[in-house]
């Protein structure tokens, strides 16, 4: 016998934000705990991503490993996107969300673009990113790091899941964010030379590589500044494919045959014919 849930009725609702599906959530699932049933769990993703002020500049830094559950569904995501030509943005957490939300972004910027007639600042993609995510009360699973270089100078922002946003001139984000960090408070200082910058970027993620499962494989940079962009993929690879030290084929006969049998099959053979299909 299929198990059914009931569900509270909608009532009237006058506008603004609605958390009925709250409290809907919940009788949910205080009713299939009771059936036996087992409600899914959120997909826990795994990632390093981060980013620095230069003197003349920002440089991003990520890893490139996708995780689903405790499987590494792929080894060399891109996980940098394109804002706009000046304006590039990291993402963390749900590999889905953050590629919608950075291509819709991406979209809108473009028309402002073509709008405007001019490079869009780096603080309307940040408005325009943390309005859509408050938007959706943190149901998009997506956690940024924005940065870029427009008229005023280079800009470096976090963008939280539900909206908040932090402008700093050293930011870390994802599961190894911590390990990054560390990088960052150790080592940073301002008005950093570009290739100082660069390694110090690689460093931090290099520190969630190590000290995250969910993070792992290559390392890649993005360098954008007044006059140029560097799209480095990959600019490391600190985990290297080791090389096989042992001999792992077994030689014939190194496990015995305690019985042996063989069947014959009567097998009818048929003649097969192939025709080609008529494409003219």
């Amino acid at each position: 016998m299929a198990a059914t849930l009931s569900v509270l009725e909608a009532s009237d609702f006058a506008g603004g934000f609605s958390f009925r599906n709250c409290g809907r959530n919940s009788q949910l699932e205080a009713e299939s705990v009771k059936k036996g049933l087992r409600l899914p769990s959120a997909r826990k993703t795994g990632t390093t991503i981060a980013g620095v002020v230069f003197k003349d500049g920002i440089v991003l830094g990520a890893d490139t490993r996708a995780t689903e559950g405790m499987v590494v569904a792929d080894k060399n995501c891109s996980k940098i996107h394109f804002i706009s030509p000046n304006i590039y943005c990291c993402g963390a957490g749900t590999a889905a969300d953050t590629e919608m939300t950075t291509q819709l972004i991406s979209s809108n910027m473009e028309l402002h673009l073509l709008s405007t007639g001019r490079l869009p600042r780096v603080v309307t993609a940040n408005r325009m990113l943390k309005q859509m995510l408050f938007r959706y009360q943190g149901y998009i699973g997506a956690a940024l790091v924005l940065g870029g270089v427009d008229v005023t100078g280079p800009h470096l922002y976090s963008i939280y899941p539900h909206g908040s946003t932090d402008k700093l001139p050293y930011v870390t984000m994802g599961s190894g964010a911590l390990a990054a960090m560390a990088v960052f408070e150790d080592n940073f200082k301002p008005d950093m030379e570009e290739e100082e910058a660069k390694q110090l970027v690689r460093n931090a993620i290099a520190a969630g590589i190590y000290n995250d499962l969910g993070s792992g494989s290559n390392i890649d940079l993005c360098v954008i500044s007044k006059n140029k962009l560097d799209f480095l993929r990959p600019f490391d690879t600190p985990n290297k494919k080791g090389e096989r030290q042992g001999k792992y084929k077994c030689e014939r006969g190194t496990t015995g045959i305690l019985t042996e049998k063989v069947t014959l099959l009567d097998l009818e053979v048929m003649d097969e014919t192939v025709q080609t299909m008529d494409t003219s």
